[in-house]
């Protein structure tokens, strides 16, 4: 993997690149229909909404996709998940969905596993596997089994604070990882119920916070660095990683808002770190993915710390399409029509079966 390490020009898009053309507005990055791909085109239903906290950004992504792969000269239409998923007959099925359901809808592998009980094809990660990236614990306990880095972690759930006691429970964490901390649901995306605790008071708070979206909390040991969000394809000649794209929050926090509202985090594409540091990086996202087993996309979140070592924080088996979301800003780093790649992926799931 090549990149530069210039920090180029902030922009009013807060994305920041060394090649002032590239700083155009990710809503704006579809491929050239000109330039699509010769072979026929697809029909796609893209899948999205759902119930889960992620309902709205489920649909942006969506609808993204569905509007890029439209311009591309392919019949793809958004659909809610409904019962109707499952009991259409072949000939009403398009050659594959696109699963752009966010949260425990899409993501814990249960609507996987019932596609593949109707025999469809789709884009992403299988059932099995998908429930093993949706545990935030249980992806880091297969990543640091195989020997790559962590930060050292402790799951809680919300009965041990009712039969342990909350200020007992609260203050062997203060002792045994002091802060900064950072405490996150076990489950879920979007930075919802995260929260960098600085201040030994704040934990409560931040179990509180946790514990809203999921019924384990995860306290993980704060590891100062840059943040990498790498994104890894597959269009069926093995996992590839696009450019890593750093990630500088505004407050410090890739919070919610952080995320979704334009102007509070600056994105570098390429990362500002040494070469041979984002190889590193990018080389453990790929092996991250083969690990967990996922297929086609996944998005790999680490921390860089000083020394250049690349901290694996959790995995993405459905990353985000929006217009503010990372993987569109790899894409366009690597210098691929985003809807080409998109229709790529469907192509590697339909032959897949």
């Amino acid at each position: 993997m090549t990149s530069t390490t210039s920090p180029g020009d902030r922009t009013e898009n807060s994305v920041v690149t060394p090649d002032p053309v590239s700083a155009t507005p990710a809503t704006d990055a579809a491929s050239d229909p000109d330039a699509a791909s010769t072979e026929r085109p697809l029909t796609v239903v893209v899948l999205a909404g759902g119930i889960s906290h992620e309902r709205d950004v489920s649909l942006r992504s969506g609808r993204r996709v569905t509007e890029l792969l439209q311009r591309a000269g392919h019949s793809a239409r958004l659909e809610e998940p409904s019962g109707e998923l499952l009991t259409a007959s072949p000939d009403q099925r398009p050659d594959v969905y696109w699963v752009s359901l966010h949260g425990a809808s899409g993501e814990d592998g249960t609507l996987q596993a019932l596609l593949d009980l109707s025999g469809v094809s789709y884009v992403g990660t299988p059932a099995g596997a998908a429930a093993l990236a949706w545990s935030k614990p249980t992806a880091k306990a297969i990543v640091a089994r195989a020997g790559l880095a962590t930060p050292e972690w402790v799951t809680l759930s919300r009965a041990s604070f009712r039969e342990l006691g909350a200020n007992q429970v609260l203050a062997a964490v203060g002792s045994g990882f002091g802060v900064p901390a950072v405490v996150k649901p076990e489950h879920g995306g979007s930075a919802q119920g995260i929260t960098i605790v600085t201040d030994e008071a704040f934990l409560p708070r931040a179990m509180v916070d946790a514990y809203t979206y999921s019924d384990n909390a995860l306290i993980e040991r704060h590891i100062s660095g840059t943040e990498l969000a790498i994104t890894v394809v597959d269009t069926g000649d093995g996992p590839v990683a696009l450019p890593p794209v750093e990630v500088a929050p505004v407050t410090g926090l890739y919070s919610f808002e952080a995320r979704y509202n334009a102007g509070e985090t600056v994105f570098y594409t390429p990362a500002r770190c040494d070469d041979d540091v984002l190889d590193r990086a990018a080389d453990a996202a790929v092996r991250i993915h083969d690990l967990l087993g996922m297929r086609e996309l996944s998005r790999i979140d680490m921390i860089v710390d000083d020394a250049g070592t690349p901290w694996f924080l959790e995995a993405n088996m459905l990353p985000g399409t929006t217009e503010t979301s990372l993987m569109p800003l790899a894409i366009r780093a690597a210098g691929i029509a985003e809807a080409d790649l998109y229709a790529d992926l469907a192509r590697a799931a339909l032959r897949r079966g």
